[in-house]
């Protein structure tokens, strides 16, 4: 039997479930992260600048080239195991190591990403972070150790994942230019779990420094929206008391109604873009299932006292933009109905003004009419006396008798003349 045909993209699909496995990592380890963007018009960007530039990070170390056209890679470079992923806006490279540096946090630990290749990059630093994973120890000394690592106002501290570990950080850049994250494992913690666990504060950090491009945006946006703002209730002021004609505020109207739009445009995207990367961010923190640390802040506390209130002026400011858009459209609608009930008015004034003047035809036609009975009576007088003449004398009938014996009845057939002809034309 002739086996059924499959879809041409049934396994491409299938496997894209599949392309991006969390890593496996044991404590104690090192993580070094980077995500790295092109500043403008990310999402259409050349991506073969991309895979070159990891492929020449992967000569550096004699390591195998990624699959043309691939989006992910996993592999050892060096003393290092390397994962890298394409996305929409950017791509992320995570470096494992095994074992800690004596020095926490130590800035040579990020040195797997060397500088000449950093300043090559074709984008710009997003975000990088240091991820310290040791074995759990006891409680009083994680937290000396999170009071000597971290900014003790910003640290937000968790049990993580039913208490396989316990994860921390403040979400501050270090003087090497680094986030900060530590993770003491549970001694039955398995690889694949510290490796979720691991994939999960990088994405945390990632999107969040992706939707705070959103709150960057907006702040930009909110002086000229109020500008905005202000000039179209000026102009609904104006139509309100009538004393400005419409093809004055026209053109303000269509400038401000055009300004929106062309901002509603630009930012149309990154807007977007931020709803769904705050989106991954709760989503993020949900999945670690945090229990309370010593009392401590946790990443959900964390993000709910300093990432909602950016986010809610993100949503606010777009609803506005909405707001005002709309607000320009319904003021377009009301101009164009005050135009048209002028131009309405206009137009009865004049068909009013084209029925008088009809009407003053009419009046003239008939005079003119009148006047041309006489005339041509006239002539037509002249003409029947003219042949009646020479009769006049041989019956001998004077002559101002015979023409006032022909004048009525020329007079009478020339108005029944020109009466058939005009009703012939009507």
């Amino acid at each position: 039997m002739t086996p059924i045909q499959d879809h041409p993209l049934r396994f491409a699909l299938a496997n894209e479930l599949h392309a991006r496995p969390f890593p496996i990592s044991r404590a104690p380890c090192t993580v070094a992260y980077l995500a790295v963007k092109q500043p403008d018009a990310a999402v259409g960007r050349d991506r073969k600048a991309d895979r070159a530039h990891l492929i020449d990070l992967l000569d550096r170390h004699g390591a195998p080239h990624p699959q043309p056209g691939a989006t992910h890679y996993a592999g050892q470079i060096g003393r290092h195991w390397l994962k890298w992923e394409s996305h929409t806006e950017f791509v992320t490279y995570t470096a494992f190591a095994t074992g800690v540096s004596d020095r926490p946090f130590n800035p040579a630990d990020f040195e797997v990403f060397p500088p000449d290749w950093l300043a090559a990059a074709p984008g710009q630093r997003v975000t990088s972070a240091l991820l310290r994973v040791e074995e759990q120890l006891p409680e009083a000394d994680i937290v000396a150790a999170l009071a000597d690592w971290f900014v003790p106002e910003s640290l937000a501290v968790a049990h993580v994942l039913d208490r396989a570990a316990v994860a921390a950080g403040d979400f501050r850049i270090d003087p090497a230019g680094h986030m900060r994250f530590a993770v003491f494992v549970a001694p039955d913690t398995g690889e694949r779990r510290i490796g979720r666990i691991i994939q999960r504060l990088c994405e945390i950090e990632t999107y969040k420094a992706m939707s705070m491009l959103g709150f960057a945006r907006v702040k930009a946006l909110g002086p000229k929206l109020g500008e905005l703002d202000s000039g179209l209730t000026g102009l609904m002021v104006k139509m309100t008391d009538g004393g400005h004609p419409a093809e004055d505020l026209l053109p303000q109207l269509l400038s401000t109604s055009a300004e929106l739009e062309t901002m509603a445009a630009r930012s149309e995207f990154r807007l977007g873009a931020t709803g769904a990367y705050e989106a991954i961010v709760n989503q993020r923190i949900a999945s670690l299932r945090e229990e309370r640390f010593g009392g401590r802040q946790t990443f959900a506390d964390f993000m709910l006292r300093r990432y909602e209130p950016a986010m809610r002026t993100v949503k606010s400011t777009e609803r506005r933009l909405k707001r005002l858009s709309d607000r320009a459209i319904r003021a377009g609608d009301l101009l164009r109905t005050r135009v048209d009930v002028e131009r309405s008015a206009q137009n009865q004034a004049l068909l009013e003004s084209m029925d008088r003047r009809a009407d003053l035809a009419l009046r003239l036609q008939h005079t003119v009419e009148g006047l041309s009975v006489v005339a041509v009576s006239y002539y037509a007088v002249s003409l029947v006396s003219a042949f009646l003449l020479p009769l006049s004398e041989w019956y001998g009938v004077d002559k101002k008798a015979l023409i006032a014996l022909v004048t009525l009845p020329v007079v009478g057939l020339v108005w029944l003349g020109i009466r058939r002809i005009r009703k012939k034309l009507h």
